[in-house]
């Protein structure tokens, strides 16, 4: 005799052949389609989580489509009683968020119905119209994470309040009124038993009664409405309270604003506000000991305190926290969008102190990796000088080219110090001026002997700019950055322009892309290694120079771009100094 199945394989095999039964028949009238329909909502209804291996989601979804086909034919009166009916198992919340998008009284049907965990109901209440999440303000016994849930949603009204009926008996029977025209003689008056206050708060036939025999149901509607407004009225002195002019201080009830969001445009100005702040914080500019940095290299905006000034509802310290915005798909800067929120000194730190923080880190950092490489350098170039005693050459070109790539190390930990400086405003480029043109020619003439080897060469116009603002050695630096690491990615043949022109009051070098180049989607963070030679990019890469040739014009305040095929560097022009104001006005008066 065989034994018989687990019970819990028994049970899953159970409910799945109860749902292909049904879906296997076909809806032939309209009382079939209705006996289907109720079949669906009590299965899909009732419906427990299965375990990994036994869901069948073929069988689902065409569980879903068919209810969604039946409830098409079925008027929208009879499925909400169809939900409404206490014998429906209602414990699905997939079936709960496919109801709510069908007509209100369905939706209101359902979410009244539905029987859910904390859980669920958490999981629910965000993937609902914004429609469907009014219904819930009538329920009573939802559990109290999901009623902030609601409340953080903005569903604030929990149900009409009920009026004060102290003036009538608790045992005082309640008339039901007589229609005008009856043709069947009704009783002079009808006693009801008072029925049991409902789960939700939803008005029922009893409570839209009058209270006495003078009032109409409607009055009583009218009357429960206008003790809903008095209660969720924010200002409590109206004008059936007046105040004699004493000087008293009178609280206006409003909680002090503690958060708001903004979005702010490309400089820093601030555009859009929350409603009850955007009087007071439209047109105001970021500070720039908050966003100056930030707003330089798009970078976002973390826990900065700044102070606003202005109205009380605004005064004080701020803490600011944002991310820049990009527009698509050509990835344009336009601005921040974040959010202020009261400072609070047992978890925030100052704008220094943040500052220091990071200085810290980056010197320590720089420690762990110097050091090591510092100590291996050293003690090969005491082998290869021969310090301790003779040693054989073989050991001596060892440990020269350990020391090499000891150096070589040691000159990117630099580069990697200098971007990180740079991007993180800690160090800035040294002012002054110089003249641009001339170092890119005599760079350009340097660079044409390294290309001819490849039958290569750059085709250049210069034309003259006046000096650009910055100092001679940062912008020798800077071009030969750019240039040198444009030689080492061209290859043979390869002729690439390089123009040099006024435009905008800054200085626009467009310097055409290799072919290596041209193919990268984001050529800042290209890895592509050199074509060889005595020139090259550096141990990290074209991208990485790019990079670093980038933060460095916009700490010179230029830029460093990518515009179809072309590189274009642009410096700002050094200003002339204004005119001494003339003394001729002064002179004739007197």
């Amino acid at each position: 005799m065989q034994s018989p199945l687990p019970e819990t394989s028994f049970t899953a095999m159970h409910f799945d052949d109860r749902l292909a039964t049904v879906l296997r028949h076909r809806a032939a009238g309209d009382r079939a389609a209705r006996t289907q329909f109720r079949q669906l909502l009590d299965l899909l209804g009732s419906k427990p989580r299965p375990r990994e291996g036994e869901r069948d989601e073929s069988l689902l979804a065409a569980a879903w489509l068919r209810l969604g086909a039946l409830g098409e034919a079925i008027p929208a009166d009879e499925r909400a009683a169809m939900i409404r009916d206490p014998g429906l198992r209602f414990r699905s919340a997939e079936l709960a968020a496919h109801l709510a998008e069908d007509e209100p009284e369905v939706a209101a049907a359902a979410l009244a119905r539905a029987d859910l965990s904390q859980e669920d109901w958490d999981a629910l209440i965000p993937r609902l119209p914004v429609r469907a999440r009014g219904f819930l303000r009538l329920r009573r016994d939802l559990p109290d994470s999901t009623i902030e849930t609601l409340e953080r949603l903005g569903i604030y009204d929990r149900g009409l309040p009920v009026p004060d009926r102290t003036d009538v008996a608790a045992d005082a029977p309640i008339l039901m009124p007589k229609p005008a025209s009856s043709a069947v003689e009704e009783p002079s008056s009808r006693t009801l038993e008072p029925a049991p206050e409902p789960a939700n708060d939803v008005l029922t036939e009893d409570e839209m009664l009058p209270d006495t025999a003078d009032e109409t149901a409607i009055g009583a509607l009218v009357k429960r409405i206008e003790e809903f407004r008095k209660a969720r009225s924010d200002n409590s002195d109206t004008a059936d309270s007046p105040r004699l002019p004493l000087g008293e201080q009178v609280a206006d009830g409003r909680a002090p604003l503690e958060a708001f969001a903004f979005t702010a445009d490309a400089s820093g100005k601030i555009e859009w506000s929350d409603r009850e702040v955007a009087p007071m914080m439209i047109g105001m500019i970021l500070d720039k000991s908050v966003a100056g940095t930030a707003l330089r290299y798009r970078q976002p905006i973390q826990k900065r305190l700044m102070t606003l000034h202005g109205a009380p509802t605004i005064a004080g310290e701020w803490v600011v926290d944002a991310r820049p915005r990009f527009t698509k798909p050509d990835g344009r800067f336009f601005g921040y969008a974040g959010m202020f929120r009261r400072a609070n000194p047992a978890d925030g730190t100052s704008n220094e102190e943040q500052d220091s923080s990071e200085a810290d880190r980056l010197r320590q950092l720089l420690h762990e990796l110097r050091t090591p490489v510092n100590a291996i350098q050293g003690f090969s170039e005491v082998i290869q000088q021969q310090l301790f005693g003779p040693t054989p050459h073989e050991y001596r070109a060892l440990a020269a080219n350990i020391a090499g790539d000891s150096a070589r190390m040691l000159a990117g930990f630099d580069e990697l110090d200098r971007l990180a400086r740079l991007e993180t405003g800690a160090l800035d480029m040294t002012a002054g001026q110089c003249d641009f043109g001339t170092i890119v020619q005599q760079q350009l003439m340097q660079l044409q002997s390294v290309l001819k080897p490849r039958a290569a060469s750059f085709e250049y116009t210069l034309s003259e700019t006046p000096p650009v603002a910055l100092d001679a050695q940062e912008a020798e630096a800077l071009a030969w950055r750019l240039l040198a690491t444009l030689v080492g990615t061209i290859g043979a043949g390869e002729n690439v322009q390089i123009e040099l022109a006024e435009q905008d009051e800054a200085a626009r070098l467009c310097c055409e892309l290799p072919a290596s180049l041209v193919s990268e989607t984001d050529i800042f963070a290209a890895t592509g290694k050199p074509q060889g030679g005595a020139i090259s990019a550096g141990m990290f890469g074209a991208g990485f120079s790019l990079r670093l040739a980038r933060a460095e014009a916009r700490a010179a305040g230029g830029d460093l771009t990518r515009v179809d095929d072309w590189l274009l560097l642009t410096l700002p022009l050094l200003t002339a100094p204004l005119p001494e104001p003339s003394h001729t006005g002064s002179d004739n008066a007197a």
